[in-house]
């Protein structure tokens, strides 16, 4: 099977949250549509995370061909404290081994570019020059991966998927 590997970053806030909404739900369609099997992978530090993962749920209804992967940068306590419903709404968990072991502050950061280092496309919303997702973009650019910046009004997505 030729899984195809997605990755997704965010601001805390973002703008216009009702376009980008839209944007994502084209994208992750098109997804799902077009490639064998997908691997959704995302963080939950944002409210961008949740989106993602609400949308990528709403999109898979009857498609058996993706999955909603939770990268964990760490053990949380809500992860500790919830675990059950944890397991029930994502497909798989991991821990990220290389974040874990590291020092909490920079534990996002790591877990980030593993997960660009997994990815075949990275699809963003970066709004702004700051912050830890426009950090783990430059860190995508210099990679050589390719993004998807949904924040991007005049893009036409599919020619990255």
């Amino acid at each position: 099977m030729n899984i195809f590997t997605v990755s997704f970053f965010g601001h805390q806030e973002i703008d216009h949250i009702q376009d980008i909404e839209i944007r994502l739900k084209k994208i992750i369609s098109l997804l799902i549509k077009q490639k064998e099997y997908v691997d959704f992978l995302v963080g939950r530090e944002c409210g961008f995370d949740l989106l993602v993962s609400s949308i990528v749920r709403q999109a898979s209804g009857d498609h058996a061909n993706s999955s909603l992967v939770l990268i964990m940068p760490y053990i949380k306590a809500e992860f500790r404290n919830n675990k059950e419903s944890f397991l029930n709404y994502y497909d798989d968990i991991e821990i990220c081994f290389e974040s874990s072991q590291a020092h909490f502050k920079r534990a996002i950061q790591i877990r980030n570019q593993i997960m660009v280092d997994r990815s075949d496309l990275v699809v963003c919303c970066i709004q702004h020059k700051s912050g830890g997702a426009y950090k783990t973009v430059q860190y995508a650019q210099k990679q050589n991966c390719k993004i998807i910046n949904i924040a991007d009004e005049n893009k036409n997505y599919t020619e990255a998927i």
